[in-house]
Parts: C-alpha cells; structure tokens; sequence
C-alpha cells in the first residue's frame, strides 16, 4: 500500500472513530443511569430487568436483520444513518409518562433501530483495517478506543449530573445523545460494497459446521452472560451498598479506561499468544472479577481491581472476537457473521441475565446474581478451553 492510500484509509477512519466516541457516549449514560432512572420511577426490581431486558430482546432479531439486508445491498452506511434517525425520532417518546407498557413499547422500537448499529458500523469498517485479509489489531483498536473514551467522559459527567439534579433530565439526555449519533452517521463516508449476483446467497451453514466456529459462539454465549450481572445490576448492586451516584459513574469510568489502555496498546499484547489464548485469559480473569465483586465490592480497592480487569475481560476478549469474525467470515458474509455475534452473545445471554438476574435479586439479593456469574464464568473458561484445542 502507498503512503497516499495509507493516509486516505486513515481519514477514512476518522469519521468511524467519531461515530463510536458519540454511539457509546449515549451507552455510557443510557446503560448505567436506565435502571436507575426506571427505579426513580417508582417500578419493582422486576418490572426494572424486563425494561432493561428489551434491548437484548432486540438483539435476537435486529442484528441478524440488519446484517443480511446490508450484506444483500451493500448499503451499510445508508441503513446506518434510517436507524440512526428513527432511533433519535423515537426517543421523544421517553418524554410522556404514560404506562409501563407505553415506556417499554418506546423502548422496544428504539432498541431495534440502535441494537444493530455497531455490528454495521464494524461491518462497514472492517476492509478498513484490513490489510491482504490480515485483521489490523493496531488501527482497529485506535478507533474503538475512541469509544472508550466518549462512555468514560460520558459515564462521569452523567453520574455527577444526576447526583445533583436527580434522574428527571434522563430523556432529554437520550434525546442528545442520540443526536450526536445521528449528525455523526451522517458525517459517515458512503462506502457502498459492490453486489455480486454469486454472492447473494453465501450460506452460513458450512462456517458454521466448523468445530472451532462452533465452539467460539459457546464460549461466547456463557462469557457475555457472565458480563450480564454487570451491564444490568452493577449500578443497582453498587446503589444498594450505598454508593453514591458519582461514585457509581467512577468505577463505571474506571473499568473504562482500562478498556482504553488496552485499545491504545493493543498491538503490542496480542501477538504473545493466539487469539483463542486471549479467549481462555478472559474467561479465566472474568472468574476472578465476578467473584470479588460478589464477595467484596464495599472495599474499595478490591471493587477498583475488580474493575480494571475490564481491561481483559471485556476489551481483549471483544478484539480476539472480531479479530476471529474477521477471520471466519470473510467478505459478504461479514454482516450475518457480526450479527451473529451480537445475538448469540448479546441478544440470548441479555434475555436470559436479565430475567433471571430480576428474579433472583429479588428474592436472594443483588449480590447473588454476581455469583452466579462466576458458575457461568467457570463454563466459559471450559468452553474457551475447548476452543483453544479445537484452533490448535
């Protein structure tokens, strides 16, 4: 590659790296504060996880939607910017206080419009940071950290301003920040893939026949589902112990930016072992976490370590799975391959961690969902291990 396209592939890029700042700035003050915000409400732990449970509902059927349509058209970025919009249209509904059944039909439908942009988004980017075939792990992990960065800023600033003027401007939060998703989609290059008659119909059915393959979604399902006590319970576990809200976004920042340290220095880590190695260090080090934050999370230094592990547990474990989509769904399969990744690793575990995760805080306690995410850590520990053999 010249040094001119070189640098014309990195501009292109930083339209991406906008994208994911804004897309998980809005998650970095939608996820933690939602709950919190449904519980200022006035609604039951349980009406709380099956609200919060819509958005992996989405993720059964958005994603995969979304993914074929863009496979089928090449039109990625064009179906980026209807969602994004609908998505920001949407959410004025969040406005009118009406039943619960009003609020979760809100929900329902914007989630629909948000749950696949990422997958697009990666989907869209991934010749980007692509070099001969080979996954570009440096100049991927430079733009996701960009989305690191906007959920850190973003969780602290929310956490500070809810602490001090309450959870009523949580809908005029959702408003901006979809909106700054929206200008940036829009701001986005029109790649278009070329449609090729031959590969309309690319099946998946021989990927997926494939041991390796097989066992990677597994492992995936029970390492995502481990991760669930966290994405819906911790600012709940966390509030229930007595922390404040600021203090919340804090530990939400710094899980954060041990995800943005290992963006940036990516490159350097992930050649000393092979990617399905990185899985099974995950999976391992999520066993580790979950049982301290179970066990330990009003000391504070124990919570802080917990919290940094994030850094592997999370954000190694996400590069080693594109990096592995990358590699086993080439092309125009590239859209269903990410899809499938967001449903089988968030859509089913979000619905099923939720749920259970409601009714067992319910009865046995916040903590209790903490540990049993380290008995599905544990089966996804062995699943990785199953992976790492089936690779070697």
């Amino acid at each position: 590659m010249t040094v001119l396209a070189a640098r014309a592939r990195r501009q292109q890029l930083v339209p991406f790296a906008a994208l994911s700042a804004s897309y998980f700035a809005h998650i970095g003050f939608f996820n933690p504060y939602l709950s919190l915000w449904l519980k200022d409400l006035g609604l039951s732990l349980f009406t709380i996880s099956l609200l919060t449970s819509l958005q992996a509902l989405t993720r059964l059927f958005a994603p995969y939607a979304w993914g074929a349509l863009s496979d089928r058209t090449g039109e990625r970025i064009q179906l980026l910017r209807f969602g994004a919009t609908c998505a920001l249209v949407l959410s004025l509904g969040l406005f009118w206080r009406g039943s619960t059944l009003w609020l979760a039909l809100v929900l329902l439908l914007m989630f629909t419009n948000t749950s696949a942009m990422m997958p697009m988004s990666e989907a869209a980017m991934a010749h980007l940071v692509s070099h001969g075939g080979a996954f570009d792990a440096r100049q991927y992990g430079r733009v996701r950290l960009w989305g690191s960065v906007g959920f850190f800023l973003m969780v602290l600033l929310a956490g500070s301003w809810f602490e001090y003027f309450g959870m009523a401007h949580f809908p005029l939060w959702t408003v901006l920040t979809l909106l700054g998703v929206t200008v940036c989609v829009w701001r986005l290059p029109n790649l278009k893939e070329e449609v090729q008659a031959h590969a309309l119909h690319l099946p998946l059915g021989p990927v997926m026949r494939q041991p390796v393959v097989r066992w990677f979604f597994a492992s995936l399902f029970f390492h995502v589902l481990s991760h669930i006590s966290v994405y819906a319970f911790f600012s709940l576990y966390l509030d229930s112990l007595g922390y404040s809200k600021t203090m919340i976004g804090f530990f939400w920042g710094v899980a954060v930016v041990a995800e943005v340290v290992w963006f940036y220095t990516q490159s350097r880590w992930l050649p000393l072992m092979s990617l399905q190695g990185w899985l099974l260090l995950a999976a391992s080090l999520t066993v580790l976490r979950m049982g301290l934050t179970a066990t330990s999370a009003a000391v504070l230094p124990v919570l802080m370590l917990a919290q940094l592990l994030h850094a592997i547990t999370f954000a190694a474990h996400h590069t080693a799975c594109i990096a592995l989509l990358s590699k086993h769904f080439p092309g125009r399969l590239r859209g269903r391959g990410q899809a499938l990744y967001t449903v089988v690793g968030y859509g089913i575990p979000g619905i099923l961690g939720g749920l259970a995760g409601g009714l067992l805080s319910e009865k046995y306690g916040l903590g209790s969902v903490f540990m049993v995410s380290v008995v599905t850590s544990l089966v996804a520990t062995a699943l990785a291990f199953k992976v790492w053999k089936s690779a070697r």
